[in-house]
């Protein structure tokens, strides 16, 4: 059977933490941030103050390691009433050089999983974050050549996928999401009818959590790693569509 054929799942994956490391880069940083601050406040309190800041400038700066740093400054200005010395500002702003600049690795066999399912699959990358670093870790990661398909995005809602699904020319019922946050790769394509594949990666931003959802959910899918999506994507494949 061939890629084009209705029969086969059109795949969508997400970059950071599904395909690729990266929130375990930016908790290395916040832990960099707490030795710098220590004597000011304890760790968990930084922590709380600095995701205060990360909310209040979201929609300022959006997601990604500048509006990371850029509230870390600002958090570190706060706590400190304006007393930090300009050499742990350099610190700071040398973390987004270190996240920046932090070598690419790609999670488990995802370079396998990739190739395989290009073979008999559409695949689209649907990543979130700031366009520059995105770009970066996309061509670092050589994936790009299996997808014929990258969307870059600042925010993924629900109307976010209606509108690639809408580009791309793809029903809901034919689609599957492959990521690891249930807010951002999960729930908004569940509520759009299409299926899921859920990776929880190690550590998660609390932002990205989510209640859980239903292990009931007929399109909704969790597994522990990568490796796990062909044979899952091949049992979705065998489910009956609304559109069929």
């Amino acid at each position: 059977m061939d890629a084009g054929s209705d029969d086969r799942m059109i795949i969508g994956f997400d970059g950071d933490d599904t395909l690729w490391h990266n929130e375990n880069v930016l908790w290395s940083a916040e832990q960099k941030f707490h030795d710098v601050l220590l004597h000011y406040l304890p760790a968990e309190e930084l922590s709380h103050r600095l995701y205060e800041t990360e909310m209040r400038n979201l929609s300022l700066f959006g997601y990604g390691a500048k509006g990371f740093v850029l509230s870390m400054i600002e958090t570190a200005i706060d706590v400190t009433d304006g007393r930090i010395a300009v050499a742990d500002i350099q610190k700071l702003v040398g973390f987004l050089k270190d996240i920046v600049a932090h070598p690419l690795h790609l999670i488990g066999e995802a370079a396998r999983v990739v190739e395989t399912l290009s073979q008999s699959n559409r695949l689209i990358l649907i990543s979130k974050g700031e366009l520059f670093h995105q770009e970066n870790k996309i061509a670092s990661s050589g994936l790009a050549k299996f997808f014929s398909g990258i969307e870059i995005v600042s925010e993924k809602d629900q109307g976010v996928y209606q509108r690639i699904l809408t580009r791309h020319t793809i029903r809901p019922d034919n689609f599957v999401m492959v990521g690891n946050s249930l807010r951002s790769d999960i729930d908004p394509v569940l509520k759009l009818g299409a299926h899921a594949i859920h990776i929880p990666y190690e550590i998660t931003w609390r932002h990205e959590h989510l209640s859980p959802i239903e292990g009931e959910a007929p399109r909704y899918f969790l597994r522990e790693t990568i490796a796990e999506v062909p044979q899952t994507v091949s049992a979705i494949e065998g489910l009956p569509r609304t559109g069929d």
